[in-house]
């Protein structure tokens, strides 16, 4: 059983950057796209972005060109560098992986984490 651990979290500054990071155990992320969803408080889960197991990576608009997703099969590692960050991107941000291919909805991921917070300020 794939089992998901995010990292990285924490409170920064309008403009600021964070790196979360995705840990896998139980299993390889060769194979599979892992994507990245977050959840603001009252706010249903939404897609951030995803990397598929080509390495090809898409992104949700509210995020693209500010964010990027990467991965280290190697270390069973992938990665979303956030940058230029607003309040707006406050959220509990969580990975997920499923076979193959990227999907922007929930229900197709068969393995979630826990979920990492972040948390920026004006």
């Amino acid at each position: 059983q794939l089992q998901l651990v995010e990292s990285g979290g924490g409170s920064v500054e309008f403009g600021g950057s964070l790196r979360l990071s995705c840990a896998a155990s139980g299993g390889t992320l060769e194979y599979r796209a892992i994507a990245w969803f977050r959840q603001a408080l009252g706010k249903g889960r939404e897609a951030v972005g995803c990397i598929d197991s080509r390495d090809d990576t898409t992104y949700a608009d509210s995020v693209k060109g500010r964010f990027s997703i990467s991965r280290d099969n190697a270390k069973n590692m992938v990665y979303l560098q956030m940058n230029s960050l607003k309040p707006e991107d406050t959220a509990f941000y969580y990975c997920a992986a499923q076979l193959y291919y990227c999907s922007t909805y929930v229900s197709d991921f068969d393995s979630w984490g826990q979920g990492t917070h972040v948390t920026v300020s004006s």
